[in-house]
């Protein structure tokens, strides 16, 4: 996917005598060394971190057992009810194989691993071809120290694979519109069918870069005959979901309003139903914060500086500063105006990993007429705060839970679960899964049961929780020695439940609770 150097990096060597003494421009270093050297910056600090996280964002403890459930009875998923809900299936197919040679703890962790390091790859051939060698190195560089996609790199949600797939239909479209070629287009469209099996918020680069690519040249007829091959060859996958859930549910955007009926309920749990003046502030500032944030901000204002510069002096550039811009655009107007989305840090990633393609035109416009010192210090600075930054933040959020701790970790390279919560799961894990014992466990608002179960080990058929319909039933089959309960759990809400004291009596089976564990969270044990 390495491009040939952009035509304004190139300068034919002068023939003219009298021109003799103009030196030759210097030729780009082996591009295999400059792709192995960024794939090893991209390695590292991402290797560094993968053996101290744990999954917890991203829905990772969720995909990896809609993976187990799929691996277990393999078939072609064709709609939300059929295996994989919410998520995209392609994911759960990447996932599932793995499981049968690696830990489910380490399986969608190292498929998020491979993707994210290799997604430096397409990252560089898309920057070198617009700006050159020299800005595809900047630009890989500063994504091998991104913090945020080292925690995705390292647990088992989609965004890191999802990002591979989106920064690959970047880079051949780059290559399609300079080289004038349709051949580049149609496997950039092959890619975004899988990135639209992955993450749903792809759906939306089939219109727009479709409509990029009917501005992407003077020839309007070059143009349009080339941006309705690219839309055509983008539609096989949606189609066919489409058809799978109109199928099984008579509605074929059945999970896309899936999606946007639980953003709306969001909204109002989290307090921005009445559409308070502070509400909004902060989802109108949201994309900008992150970029701020995570991507650190000398890269983020550079970035952003690149972008408009390349607006006024690179128009064969716009298509991507629009990809960038109006999907953020977009979610901010939901988020902000309409009140119907509630925007993660997450949900940035596919716009905020192109401001490190713009670097070096941010670069030379803010550096413009000043001296080497002043360069300097614009480069030192910010690859000091590209690398200490997320340093930082990793250690302050590691393993350490309250107020701020929590606020920071889902952009932090560290993702590890609440101490109490993990404690409970390896007491399951090593007392209960591993003598062939059977455990209750209540549900939690913030969702902490489905990591308790998850890191324990426990065959499905082993576990009755509250949170699923057949609690009642499993029960009776499991019949549990051991219970956990939640604080904030509907446990003690079920009218076949009685607390006494430090007894727990179950429909009339007594439990009795153990010491040695820590709020939210109570573990009693069956009385003989």
């Amino acid at each position: 996917m390495v491009p040939a150097s952009s035509p304004a990096s190139l300068v034919s060597t002068p023939a003219a005598p009298g021109l003799s003494a103009v030196p030759a421009p210097r030729p780009e270093p082996s591009m295999r060394w400059l792709v192995g050297l960024l794939l090893m910056a991209a390695l590292l600090p991402r290797l560094g971190v993968f053996f101290i996280n744990e999954n917890l964002y991203g829905d990772a403890v969720v995909r990896t057992e809609l993976a187990e459930r799929w691996w277990s009875a393999p078939h072609v998923i064709t709609s939300y009810k059929d295996g994989t809900y919410q998520f995209g299936p392609l994911h759960l197919y990447l996932v599932g194989p793995l499981l049968s040679v690696f830990d489910r703890d380490v399986a969608g962790r190292l498929v998020s691993l491979v993707f994210g390091v290799l997604s430096v790859v397409p990252l560089f051939a898309l920057t070198r071809r617009l700006f050159g060698w020299r800005a595809g190195v900047a630009a890989g560089l500063a994504f091998s120290a991104w913090g945020m996609h080292l925690q995705m790199s390292t647990t088992a949600g989609s965004e890191a694979v999802s990002l591979f797939f989106m920064l690959g239909v970047f880079a051949l479209l780059a290559e399609g519109v300079e080289e004038n070629r349709f051949q580049p287009l149609f496997w950039g469209a092959v890619l975004l069918n899988f990135a639209c099996a992955l993450r749903y918020d792809a759906w939306m680069y089939i219109p727009l870069l479709t409509a990029a690519l009917v501005f992407s040249s003077e020839d309007r007829v070059a143009s349009l005959t080339r941006a309705v091959g690219f839309g055509l060859v983008c539609l096989p996958f949606p189609l066919l979901w489409m058809q799978g859930n109109e199928m099984a549910h008579g509605d074929p955007f059945f999970p896309l309003k899936a999606v946007e009926d639980f953003h709306r309920q969001w909204v109002v749990d989290s307090g921005g139903a009445g559409g308070s003046v502070g509400w909004r502030l902060q989802q109108l500032g949201f994309w900008p914060a992150v970029a701020l944030f995570t991507l650190t901000p000398g890269v983020a204002l550079l970035g952003a500086v690149g972008m408009v510069k390349a607006w006024k002096q690179h128009p064969e550039t716009r298509w991507l500063v629009a990809a960038a811009v109006l999907p953020a655009l977009y979610f901010t107007l939901r988020a902000a105006v309409l009140l119907s989305f509630v925007p993660l840090a997450r949900f940035t990633v596919t716009q905020l990993v192109l401001l490190p393609v713009f670097l070096a035109p941010g670069f030379a416009a803010v550096v413009a007429g000043r001296g080497v010192f002043a360069r300097r210090a614009v480069v030192g600075v910010s690859a000091v705060l590209a690398v200490v930054m997320p340093v930082a933040l990793g250690i302050y959020t590691f393993r350490t839970e309250g107020g701020l701790h929590d606020s920071l970790r889902p952009v932090s390279p560290t993702s590890t679960n609440p101490v109490a919560v993990m404690q409970v799961a390896r007491f399951l894990k090593e007392e209960v899964a591993a003598r062939g014992g059977a455990a209750a466990i209540d549900d939690d608002p913030r969702y902490m049961d489905l990591q308790v179960a998850f890191f324990s080990n426990l065959p499905e058929m082993r576990m009755a929780r509250v949170r699923w319909d057949t609690f009642r039933q499993r029960l009776q089959e499991a019949k549990p020695d051991v219970l956990v309960r939640f604080d904030q759990g509907n446990l003690l809400k079920d009218p076949g439940v009685k607390l006494e004291g430090r007894t727990l009596t179950l429909d009339g089976v007594a439990y009795v609770e153990q010491d040695g564990f820590s709020a939210p969270l109570h573990v009693y044990r069956r009385q003989p």
